[in-house]
């Protein structure tokens, strides 16, 4: 199955959920959607202790209310206002100076265990994008029974991909105007 990756870290998170398949589903699936993510997580954790992806599930529950209510108008929830500010409380962000050869290192560590770190970092990415007065452009697929979320660049954008829901589309559009 092929994700959206490469919209904001929240908005990738949410679309880890696509029209027939969920990354979220076994640990091997999330751990290949980490590693798309490359260098926007700071030190993606090892495998997840056996409640992990359930609380990253939960998380993802709670970005998608708050979105769904800013697309709409309303503000977020208290109660995913409160989970996302936790989850971000729970592994705090430092910077560590280190001296290397011929001069200053800076690198970012967090606090707490490596699931804590994880939630935080998606947590802070939710945070960022429903801060930003972009997140009321952010738009569904209009491709047919497509989820996927994107912030579009251009105001013309329809689909999540051109080349997946945009080519269905088209290819719909084409043999209804020929049958």
């Amino acid at each position: 199955m092929e994700l959206l990756i490469g919209e904001p870290l929240a908005l990738d998170l949410l679309n880890t959920r696509a029209r027939d398949f969920d990354a979220l589903d076994t640990p091997g699936s999330f751990q290949a959607w980490l590693a798309r993510q490359g260098e926007r997580l700071a030190a993606p954790p090892g495998p997840l202790p056996p409640d992990g992806l359930a609380a990253v599930r939960r998380l993802r529950g709670h970005v998608a209310a708050a979105l769904e209510a800013v697309r709409a108008g309303d503000p977020p929830p208290p109660a995913a206002l409160d989970a996302l500010n936790e989850a971000a409380r729970a592994a705090p962000p430092h910077r560590v100076l280190e001296w290397r050869g011929e001069g200053p290192h800076l690198r970012t560590e967090r606090d707490g265990d490596p699931l804590a770190g994880l939630l935080a970092q998606l947590a802070e990415a939710a945070v960022d994008l429903l801060a930003d007065p972009a997140a009321g452009r952010v738009r569904g697929c209009e491709g047919p029974g497509c989820r996927m979320l994107f912030l579009p660049a251009h105001p013309r954008r329809r689909w999540c991909s051109p080349d997946l829901c945009g080519n269905r589309v088209r290819v719909a559009r084409h043999y209804h105007r020929h049958k």
